[in-house]
């Protein structure tokens, strides 16, 4: 049995839980309160890009991950980390480049079951009239992480 390392980050939109094993980051969730923390080296460096993330100063995480879940979501959580740094699509184009167009709805659900939140960046999947719907964290927390990325992409430019 793998050993579990829990701790918190204090983001600005809450209160954020990371569990690692010994060789990657196994869950991103925000929480309401802490319980008992251990942490590892890799939670250590995903606090530090979790920090430069919220700074505006990482548009990329660069951390090994575990994606834990059927063959078909994995598909999912991968595609949507090849969506960019502050750009949306819709859960049409997600399913469409898994290779099911008809499995939108099976996307949501699929998003809806990340365990690895703004690093596989399920906040970027939209309506496809581009509402914001379903957020694992609150609707206000999507909308907040979209505005971050677009007013850090401008300050970029």
């Amino acid at each position: 049995m793998d050993t579990q390392y829990i701790s918190y980050y204090d983001s600005p939109i809450g209160l954020i839980k990371i569990t690692a094993n010994e060789n990657a980051i196994t869950g991103l969730d925000f929480v309401y309160k802490k319980t008992k923390e251990e942490e590892n080296e890799l939670i250590i460096i995903c606090k530090k890009q979790l920090d430069e993330y919220f700074k505006g100063e990482r548009i990329e995480f660069d951390l090994n991950i575990h994606l834990n879940g059927t063959e078909f979501q994995v598909a999912v959580w991968n595609e949507l980390k090849k969506i960019p740094y502050g750009e949306k699509r819709s859960y049409k184009d997600i399913a469409k480049a898994i290779g099911n167009e008809k499995a939108v709805r099976a996307v949501g659900g699929a998003n809806n079951k990340n365990k690895i939140a703004i690093i596989v960046p399920c906040h970027r999947v939209v309506g496809s009239d581009g509402s914001l719907t379903g957020y694992a964290g609150g609707l206000w927390r999507k909308q907040w992480l979209l505005e971050h990325e677009k007013t850090c992409l401008k300050q970029k430019l």
